[in-house]
Order: C-alpha cells, then sequence, then structure tokens
C-alpha cells in the first residue's frame, strides 16, 4: 500500500513537472514568434532553448538552494550562482546558434525568423529559471509548513500520552494506599468473628468496583464519589466504633454533575489515617456544597503539631491530579493548626 502511494505521488509529480515545461515551450513560441507568420521556424528554435533551460532551473533547484541556501551558506550560495550565471550564459548563446544554424532552412525571404534579439533571448531564458526558483521556494515553505504542523500534532499527541499514562500511575499510586488500609480493617474484624464482617465485605466490593472500573474514566458523577465516601466512612466507624466522631455534612442539587474519580476519597482517607486522638476522640468533620459550576469541599481532622501529614503519598498526587487535570481553575490550601489539620479544596464541576 505505501509502495503504490509513492509511485502515485511520483507519477502526479512527474506529470505536474512534464505539463509545466510543455507550457514553457509555448511561452518561447510566442515570446519568440510575436509578429512574425514563421511559425515553423520558431517552433524548431524554442525546442533548441528548452535543455539548457531546463538544466540550468533544476540545479538551482535541486543542488545550489538545498544544499547552500536552506543550509543559510549565503556566501557559497552566491559564489556558486555567479559561476552557474557564467557557465549557462556560455551554453544558452551556444544553444541560440545552433538554433538559428539548424533551423536555418526554415527562413523565408517575406517574413523575419525571429523577433527578438540576443539579449531577450537570454533574458527570456533567465525568465523562466527564476520562475522555477520561485516556484520551487514556495513548495518548499508549504512542504515545512506541513511537517511542522505534523510534528506539532505528533508532539501535542505525544504529550496528551504522556499526561495519560501520568495521571494512570498516579491513580495506581493511590489505589495499594487506600486497599491497604480498608483491608487491614477488614483483617481485625476477620480475627473477631464480627457479625458485621459480611456487611464490610460488601462495602468494600462495593468500593474495589469503583476503583477498578470507575477510576479509569475521566470524569464520575459526583453522586457516586459521595456514596462510596459513605461506604468508606461506615468501613471506618466500624473499625473505630465509639472513639470515632465523623460528620459528613452534604449539599448538592444536581444529579448529572461530575468530577475526576478518587479526587475526594484520599482526602478522607488521609483524615482517617494521620488523624489523632483528642479526649480518647479522633474528630473529622467532612462538607461539600456545590453553587454554580464549583464544588466546595473542606474536611477537618484532629491532629498534632507534630503530626506529619502534609507529606501522605495520597496529597502529593492529589496535587499533582489537579494541576493536570485543571490547572489554574483549582484550589487547594492545607492549613494545620496547634489540633486540627484542614484541607479546603475548590473544583470547577463537569455538566453531563
Amino acid at each position: 500500500m505505501v509502495k503504490t502511494s509513492s509511485i502515485l505521488k511520483w507519477l502526479i509529480t512527474a506529470a505536474v513537472h512534464i505539463i509545466f515545461w510543455i507550457g514553457v515551450y509555448f511561452f518561447y513560441t510566442y515570446f519568440l514568434g510575436y509578429g512574425t507568420n514563421n511559425t515553423n521556424y520558431v517552433n524548431k528554435f524554442s525546442l533548441f532553448l528548452m535543455p539548457i533551460t531546463i538544466c540550468t532551473s533544476y540545479f538551482f533547484l535541486f543542488f545550489l538552494i538545498p544544499k547552500y541556501l536552506l543550509q543559510k551558506k549565503q556566501v557559497l550560495f552566491i559564489l556558486y550562482t555567479v559561476y552557474t550565471f557564467i557557465i549557462s550564459s556560455f551554453f544558452i548563446i551556444l544553444s541560440i546558434l545552433y538554433g538559428l544554424i539548424f533551423s536555418y532552412d526554415l527562413t523565408t525571404n517575406d517574413a523575419s525568423p525571429l523577433t527578438k534579439t540576443l539579449p531577450f533571448i537570454v533574458f527570456g531564458v533567465y525568465f523562466i529559471v527564476l520562475v522555477v526558483i520561485m516556484l520551487g521556494m514556495v513548495m518548499h515553505n508549504y512542504q515545512s509548513a506541513l511537517k511542522s504542523e505534523d510534528l506539532r500534532s505528533k508532539f501535542l499527541a505525544t504529550q496528551l500520552q504522556l499526561k495519560e499514562q501520568e495521571l494512570k500511575f498516579l491513580k495506581m499510586q493511590i489505589h495499594p494506599h487506600f486497599l491497604f488500609n480498608t483491608l487491614n480493617t477488614l483483617y481485625g474484624f476477620a480475627l473477631k468473628k464480627s457479625d458485621t464482617t459480611p456487611n464490610m465485605i460488601l462495602k468494600l466490593s462495593n468500593l474495589l468496583d469503583y476503583i477498578l472500573y470507575q477510576v479509569d474514566k475521566p470524569f464520575v458523577l459526583l453522586s457516586d464519589e459521595i456514596k462510596h465516601i459513605d461506604d468508606y466512612i461506615s468501613l471506618e466507624k466500624m473499625r473505630f466504633q465509639d472513639s470515632l466522631s465523623v460528620k459528613f455534612e452534604k449539599e448538592f442539587h444536581q444529579q448529572n454533575i461530575k468530577i475526576a474519580p478518587m479526587l475526594l476519597l484520599p482526602f478522607v482517607e488521609n483524615a482517617f489515617k494521620h488523624g489523632t486522638y483528642q479526649d480518647d476522640v479522633l474528630t473529622i468533620n467532612i462538607d461539600l456544597v456545590t453553587q454554580e459550576d464549583k464544588l466546595f469541599f473542606s474536611i477537618t481532622n484532629s491532629a498534632k503539631t507534630n503530626t506529619n501529614t502534609k507529606k501522605g503519598i495520597g496529597l502529593e498526587n492529589i496535587k499533582k491530579r489537579l494541576e493536570m487535570l485543571y490547572k489554574e481553575q483549582s484550589s487547594l490550601t492545607i492549613n494545620q493548626t496547634e489540633n486540627k489539620f484542614l484541607v479546603n479544596l475548590i473544583i470547577p464541576l463537569q455538566n453531563e
């Protein structure tokens, strides 16, 4: 298929060149024979100018221009242009002399064979050479623009692919971290042979389904993210029991709004993992509100000043994901006081 395409392209190029030089031949016959009736003489004489015109034009087009002018070797280009002008002038005059000699048998007494003098004939040849050079430069610039656009498209496609791969990598970093904490909870209840174990397994199954099958989507319904946050909180309530005080206030009025998956859940996970007890209770408060096209999410957990929460892998990954997904449209602030750790997040919403 590729070979056939290359042959077709070569045939089209050859046809264009042939048509162009046929046009040049008719230009010579018109230019040299304007005002004369001896068309046979003019036609034959024009043929003698074609070889030197073609050779000079292609020498500039395929050698001097690409090797010197486009390589920014202007001095050498000018020098070889002068040489080419001198040598080609000699062959042009030689072609004219041969044309005059070999076309002499077609002269008539009542018609002037040519209406142009020698300087005009030389000028006509170099005019064609100049036209070829200009057309060649135009085609070169056009092809360069196409190549630049193609390279730009490939670069953007590569950047997009790298971005998608990085997002997948960041998500894969989140998964083991989250699963490790959740499975530890389940393991503890299994050892106790608690009656709540089946319910925990069901909620964990829902979370696994969300992680394995929904997280690869670019966006998911906000209601699904909230549902799985509720499931996670339920699992942690079973683990902490009376030593946990958690409130999850949510206010959203549209069911079709979307966010990036696993964007809020890691904040909740970090609050449980890095939160500290105060008066034998771990306190976590979560607020989620949507207004117009933005989501406002805040989470506060009890903490100590020396708690190393800001360096958790989950938070670092979410910062990178926010930068890649929303750029300047999102806002994430993390503050820590003497006994609290507070996260505020603002992101734009997507509608179905």
